[in-house]
């Protein structure tokens, strides 16, 4: 590397480091190519952020070891849980009994959403609504709406009175 000098400020010399780095792999991969050989691009694999939330839930309710709480996941799964392509039917019930643990402002907040979701919907009219997005959204409420002291029993029951009934 070129001396940077010690005019350059360290946010300058981070920029000049990634430049004279990105002119290097460019020079080398055209070396490569030149030589003949072939670069290989395998970007590694990822897991979509759904697959890793809902590998999450399921180890959750597995019990599993290894399981320990992620906000991340847990923000994936509130953000997401009334859409019926990201969380599927099979793993509802699932995540309705981790909403039942779910405490403090993270409740607060899924309740005070789940209320506002719903009078949109309500203000569109039931014809709008996905029948699918306000069964859920009314289970999730239900399930919420009680203390989080009870036992969940009497929660659940309501909850699945509801998708019955609707």
């Amino acid at each position: 590397m070129q001396d940077a000098g010690p005019e350059l400020s360290p946010e300058e010399r981070r920029v000049l480091e990634r430049k004279l780095k990105k002119e290097r792999k460019k020079e080398e991969k055209k070396r490569l190519q030149e030589a003949g050989v072939t670069v290989a691009q395998a970007p590694p694999a990822r897991r979509s952020g759904a697959e890793l939330a809902l590998d999450y839930l399921c180890g959750w309710a597995q019990k599993h070891a290894s399981w320990r709480f992620q906000k991340t996941r847990q923000t994936w799964l509130l953000l997401h849980m009334y859409d019926r392509d990201k969380v599927p039917d099979e793993h509802f019930s699932t995540l309705l009994a981790y909403l039942e643990g779910l405490k403090g402002r993270a409740r607060e907040l899924t309740v005070q959403k789940a209320e506002a979701l719903m009078q949109e919907l309500d203000a569109a009219g039931v014809d709008a609504a996905p029948v699918g997005k306000a069964g859920r959204l009314r289970q999730v409420l239900q399930l919420l709406s009680c203390s989080p002291g009870d036992g969940g029993g009497h929660c659940r029951q309501r909850a699945a009175l509801s998708l019955s009934t609707h």
